[in-house]
Formats: C-alpha cells, sequence, structure tokens
C-alpha cells in the first residue's frame, strides 16, 4: 500500500479537508475542516478509508500502518507536551470509529486510551 494512510489535524498542521470525505470519513474530514478553519478541536489523526479497505482485502494491516501510528502519537505528544504512558501528565486517546457514509449509534468508541493503574492512580 504505497499511499499516505494516517492524516492529522491540529492548529498548526493539518492534511486533509472536506473534500476526503471518501478517504477520511465524515468525521476525520469534519475534524480537518474545522481545524483549516480555526474552530479548536484537540489535535489528532484519522487513518483512512482505505486501510479498512485493505484490510478487508488482505486479512491484514498495511506493513507501514505501526510505524505511521507512532510517528502520529509523536506529533500528539509534541502538541500537548505530555507523554503516551508517562504516570504524570498522560497523554490520553480517543479512538472513534466512522465511515464513508454516516451510521449514528452503530460505531464504537474507545476513550481515555493510554490510561492505566500507573496513570490514574497518581
Amino acid at each position: 500500500m504505497e499511499n499516505k494512510l494516517i492524516f492529522a489535524f491540529s492548529k498548526d498542521e493539518t492534511d486533509g479537508d472536506s473534500s476526503l470525505n471518501t478517504l477520511l470519513g465524515g468525521k476525520g474530514a469534519n475534524l480537518a475542516e474545522m481545524s483549516k478553519m480555526g474552530i479548536p478541536v484537540p489535535p489528532g489523526f484519522t487513518i483512512t478509508t482505505e486501510v479498512c479497505n485493505y484490510f478487508t482485502e488482505n486479512k491484514k494491516l498495511p506493513d507501514d500502518l505501526d510505524n505511521e501510528i507512532k510517528e502520529s502519537i509523536k506529533k500528539l505528544e509534541s502538541f500537548s507536551g505530555k507523554s503516551f504512558g508517562n504516570t504524570g501528565t498522560p497523554l490520553l486517546l480517543s479512538v472513534r470509529s466512522g465511515g464513508r457514509v454516516s451510521m449514528p449509534g452503530m460505531m464504537d468508541s474507545i476513550l481515555n486510551i493510554g490510561l492505566n493503574d500507573g496513570t490514574y492512580l497518581n
């Protein structure tokens, strides 16, 4: 898979916009668009719908995805001044499922990724 797998959005750097709805899904495209407009949304990144297509066709994730996720988390750490897994002020992530078309209530959300006994008890 040669194409870009992850698109960042923040007040300082945004890769996509609403024209990439098919690639980023509705949530991802709208977050990118709002970031470009200067609306204060927390920085993040969107994994493209092509990753899901690749997984469906190949029964595995693209080889480069793990590295791109790690690089994207490093960018978030830089933006926030927090570190993923840090026990003092951890960077916490949320994963929100999305698709090319809206399906309210049908997709999972996972909140506070990075919260563990070490981060919670401090």
